[in-house]
């Protein structure tokens, strides 16, 4: 079964760092007590890097990619202000295959590129992430060795001394003798494996020279099974909507500047999956390909980064956890003329770090034209067709004109591509995190998960006061009704105090509580999960009150 390991720095971590991953600790077990998140094969001792969902887990990651698509895509109407006048324009969805055409992923570049660098211990036979290993510099004895470890942080810091002592023969007491050269480094600064004790190693030197290992999940697709025959699991969305770019402008009749927004799954063989579901081998992805005019490219790259990171904000996660950071120059990949990375504050991560929750791309023209000419690779200032040694194409394009004709101007270009680019299992995450709280009321601890309403897995849960004199029956008829648009639970067993909790830690927003009055007036008791604060009103104003509680707020 996947261990859920939190890293919790590179230094020693202060006590507010440590409760907030004890806090982790406590979501994750959240997680699988009240159905958000399993891990995926567990009767057999699960695999490592998948994750299912739970039937409330199901739910809060349906509304998010919900709200995404409303906001993104159906309910989009943006008015752009132009220089001369407001403009609007189209966004449309799309839904391509898992497997395609290999050569979707050789001219894209994947088939080439798209890897980590692993290593392998001789010794342990385990394989590791060459980035994902840390280690420190320790001297004893007359010899320097580096002490590697996955752990970090203070924890990180006792395992290399324990591991020190035991490979020096040194007890306890003896800690003095090793003299430590500086904090955990990464393994990638380390240039002479052969000094080097790798994790769960007793001697030096079991590593092997660092590799690239390809991301891709490979498959067969046909029946005979031959080299000939092999496809890939698709490593991100983004590839279909570039092949489908001519069928949708024909078919659509849209006109640039337009958006193809596309959700669904990816695969990548991820050496190390870590930290809960934030790095799995199978996630989705919540992706948009934005064209137009390369002219206009740099203002609707600032556009996109603005309108994005403010989405976030509106669904709830906070201002003080979340940032938007440009890439630096060395950063960037070799077509992009910038990319900035939405990110979150997770708290399984070390202090003051943040990890990716979304990249916006300003991608040029790059994957256009290597669908059209072929694999392109960067000369100086220029991209330019990869040859082989014989001055051919090395991986050949379609050869299909994917420029776009503008038949007023009658310009015809290829056009610039802003890609926003979301995880959503890494937003769902987020959510879960933003969401946990620990309150005192009353002298007790209240569990409440404060998701946003739009968000929320249940919207409202009804509930009789007591299971007599009819209170029952006209809680069942709200239910009923309810039912009918919205996500609502019903619940008659235990006190009222604790289906409340119950409903606090699953994130219900509104509890309409059925009781003696309603027999009288018809009104009924309404309850706001974060103030607690409780109102009465007429059954009759329940739905449409349920309805303005739950709208998306305007942009």
């Amino acid at each position: 079964m996947d261990q859920v390991v939190f890293h919790a720095g590179h230094a020693k971590i202060c006590k507010v760092e440590k409760e907030r991953v004890m806090e982790m600790e406590k979501l994750v077990s959240l997680c699988k007590r009240r159905g958000f998140l399993f891990q995926s094969s567990e009767i057999y001792g699960g695999l490592n890097g998948f994750w299912d969902y739970g039937p409330l887990g199901v739910e809060l990651k349906r509304n998010i990619k919900e709200a995404w698509w409303r906001d993104m895509v159906s309910g989009h109407n943006e008015l752009v202000l132009a220089e001369e006048a407001p403009s609007l324009f189209h966004m449309v969805g799309l839904d391509s295959s898992i497997i395609m055409h290999p050569q979707v992923w050789k001219c894209s570049g994947h088939y080439d590129l798209f890897h980590d660098f692993m290593v392998d211990c001789k010794e342990s036979k385990k394989r590791y992430r060459h980035d994902q290993i840390r280690g420190r510099w320790v001297t004893s004895r007359g010899a320097e060795i580096f002490v590697a470890t996955q752990v970090g942080g203070e924890e990180g810091d006792k395992e290399t001394e324990q591991r020190a002592l035991k490979y020096f023969n040194l007890r306890s007491k003896q800690a003095e003798e090793l003299a430590w050269n500086g904090p955990l480094v990464s393994l990638t600064t380390v240039a002479d494996f052969s000094k080097v004790l790798a994790p769960e190693a007793k001697t030096l030197g079991t590593l092997t020279a660092p590799r690239e290992f390809n991301l891709m999940f490979k498959t067969i697709v046909g029946a005979l099974g031959g080299e000939e025959d092999a496809a890939f699991l698709r490593p991100e969305t983004a590839q279909g909507i570039f092949v489908n770019f001519k069928n949708v402008v024909d078919s659509s009749r849209v006109k640039i500047p337009f958006g193809i927004a596309q959700v669904g799954k990816s695969f990548r063989n991820e050496i190390t999956p870590r930290n809960f579901t934030f790095r799995s081998r199978e996630f989705e992805q919540m992706e948009i390909e934005f064209f137009c005019h390369p002219a206009d490219s740099p203002k609707w790259y600032q556009y996109w980064r603005d309108r994005r990171f403010r989405w976030y904000l509106q669904l709830g996660l906070a201002s003080s956890r979340l940032r938007l950071r440009d890439h630096d120059k060395d950063e960037l990949s070799h077509y992009s003329c910038g990319t900035a990375d939405i990110e979150y504050a997770f708290p399984f991560l070390p202090p003051g770090e943040f990890g990716e929750l979304e990249g916006i791309a300003h991608r040029g023209d790059f994957d256009l034209r290597s669908h059209m000419e072929g694999k392109l690779v960067r000369q100086g200032e220029q991209l330019v067709v990869e040859s082989d040694e014989h001055g051919k194409p090395r991986h050949r394009g379609s050869g299909k004109d994917l420029k776009y004709f503008n038949d007023q101007t009658r310009e015809r270009f290829i056009p610039h591509v802003i890609e926003p680019s979301a995880g959503a299992d890494r937003g769902t995450l987020a959510f879960l995190c933003e969401a946990y709280q620990e309150e005192q009321v009353e002298g007790e601890t209240r569990l409440v998960m404060k998701f946003h309403p739009r968000i929320a897995p249940v919207k409202a849960a009804i509930f009789p006061l007591v299971n007599r004199d009819g209170m029952p029956e006209k809680a069942q008829a709200l239910y009923g009704e309810l039912k009918k648009e919205f996500a609502v639970f019903f619940d008659d067993g235990g006190a009222i105090g604790r289906r409340y909790r119950r409903q606090d830690e699953i994130g219900t927003p509104v509890g309409i509580t059925i009781d003696g009055q309603t027999l009288q007036d018809s009104t009924v008791t309404w309850r706001d999960r974060d103030t607690l604060q409780q109102k009465r009103l007429p059954i009759s104003q329940v739905k449409e009150e349920l309805r303005a509680f739950l709208a998306p707020a305007q942009s």
